[in-house]
């Protein structure tokens, strides 16, 4: 299973896996959230995800666009290892505003 946390004013956690089975369900959960804040920079801190596949890129591309389609800046940080890889090798490297483990 897969949760996004708000942790503080434009911040935001998720924890647990980010794979085919746990992604749909994160997604529509994630519709519940207030708007992101217009003219603003939300961080989604990656560093409790256990395990992704690419269905986790496809959620970081949803709320990419969400945030762009609502005039805020979206930064990922502490992204793990697999899903960095999984993003360089399909292109989504230079789209997603990826940071890496510390």
């Amino acid at each position: 299973m897969a949760e996004l946390i708000a942790a503080g004013s434009g911040r935001f956690r998720v924890t647990g896996e980010l794979t085919f089975s746990t992604v749909p369900l994160l997604a529509a959960r994630s519709d519940g959230l207030p708007a992101f804040p217009v003219g603003e920079t939300v961080e989604i801190d990656l560093g409790g995800v256990e395990r992704a596949d690419s269905a986790g890129l496809a959620l970081l591309t949803e709320w990419l666009r969400r945030a762009r389609a609502g005039g805020c800046a979206i930064r990922f940080s502490q992204v793990p290892e697999q899903m960095l890889a999984i993003a360089r090798i399909s292109g989504l490297g230079a789209i997603l505003p990826l940071d890496g483990p510390d």
